[in-house]
């Protein structure tokens, strides 16, 4: 039986997702889009997934995340960093994946990148939060059409991911990933979650 709240959302005002034939990408928009993120693989995965996303649609990607975790060992980064080519041919024949060898070679080298940021700051959460001083930026949004394709923090963070050896981590997609991580609330003020990721509760 469906939930009565759950009726009620299908006509809540939505960020993304609108569609409501689209409810892979609602449930995101609705449980997970914007939430603060501060277990490492957690971060990790969304890193990898935003990256994995250039060129095509999110929907593509939330479409094959659980094929990513069955193939990326639920994104261990001590287990990718230590992939060797067999297991990237493997990987390039997996059909529930992104094929394209590029971002999966991108994908280990960052995992090494990744383990350093680690071992620096003890965990990649306070590296990254700690650019937003640990607390989400809260915009004010009034249509989606407001929402920047990357920022002058964006740009800044990119730039030194890029300096500590990670690839394909341009502004564009370490905004998009900003977004999905709630390190910045993008849902624009008549979204019914964004009163609700203003006063997150975080995983």
């Amino acid at each position: 039986m469906q939930h009565s709240c759950d009726r009620k959302r299908k006509h809540f005002k939505r960020t993304i997702g609108n569609n409501r034939d689209n409810p892979l990408l609602q449930k995101y928009h609705d449980e997970e889009w914007g939430v603060p993120k501060h277990d490492d693989r957690r971060l990790f995965e969304d890193l990898v997934l935003d990256r994995a996303q250039a060129g095509l649609s999110w929907l593509t990607i939330l479409r094959k995340r659980e094929n990513y975790r069955e193939a990326f060992d639920n994104f261990d980064p001590a287990k990718i960093a230590a992939y060797d080519e067999t297991k990237i041919e493997e990987l390039l024949g997996n059909a529930g994946i992104i094929r394209n060898r590029q971002k999966i070679n991108s994908t280990i080298k960052n995992t090494q990148a990744f383990l350093k940021v680690q071992e620096e700051f003890d965990s990649f959460d306070a590296y990254i939060w700690g650019f937003v001083e640990g607390k989400p930026i809260q915009n004010a949004w009034q249509s989606m059409s407001e929402l920047p394709a990357a920022t002058e923090l964006s740009e800044a963070i990119s730039k030194d991911l890029k300096k500590r050896g990670f690839s394909f981590v341009g502004p564009t997609i370490i905004y998009a990933f900003m977004q999905a991580v709630g390190m910045v609330n993008d849902h624009t003020v008549g979204c019914f979650r964004y009163q609700e990721v203003a006063v997150p509760k975080s995983y």
